[in-house]
């Protein structure tokens, strides 16, 4: 019995371990992003080098998730979901962050904010993501896209000081409400 205990308890932390890594299907890895209630009828994307993409799974909502782990930029373990209207958007983050110098990024996101050509995302609309240095230690966050929004057109604050809901990079395309937690 003595020498069945510790076996057990091995055992257990290996299943343990087994369940917390990332699927190897890439449809239901890059659905870890997805609410438990919309994951079912969202779509799953590929995108391809020229930042265009692939189906891999078409859904009933409007919903997309894909997988960006390993693209410049991001965390080792990345994986977004967000409506199907904002995949442009996605893609013109995908372009600019494959640049691969945060410096540089940041300098053509600012370019294309100041001439016009930054893609909107929808308004109200979600992004849910999934990251972290490996699927174990995953981080969810959720943002709302309010393009334009300011304090003056929609009343929150453009900072977290007050501890509720608050604009991040308000009065641009890429404003968008943040929580408190997250």
């Amino acid at each position: 019995m003595k020498r069945i205990v510790p076996i057990l308890f091995s055992a257990l932390a290996l299943a343990a371990c087994a369940l917390a890594q990332a699927p190897t299907d890439p449809i239901e890895k890059a659905l870890m992003a997805a609410p438990a209630q919309l994951r079912e009828g969202a779509s799953v994307i590929k995108w391809k080098a020229d930042y265009t993409y692939d189906t891999l799974k078409t859904g009933t909502n409007t919903l997309v998730c894909y997988d960006k782990s390993g693209m410049p930029g991001v965390q080792p373990f990345m994986v977004e979901c967000t409506g199907k209207g904002n995949l442009p958007r996605a893609a013109q983050n995908i372009k600019i962050e494959a640049l691969g110098d945060k410096a540089k990024s940041q300098a053509a996101f600012d370019a294309a904010e100041k001439d016009g050509s930054r893609v909107k995302p929808e308004f109200g609309s979600v992004w849910y993501h999934a990251m972290g240095p490996d699927a174990m230690h995953l981080r969810m966050h959720m943002t709302i896209a309010v393009p334009g929004a300011t304090t003056a057109s929609i009343g929150l604050p453009d900072n977290n000081k007050s501890g509720g809901v608050w604009i991040m990079n308000a009065g641009t395309s890429t404003a968008h409400l943040m929580t408190p937690g997250e």
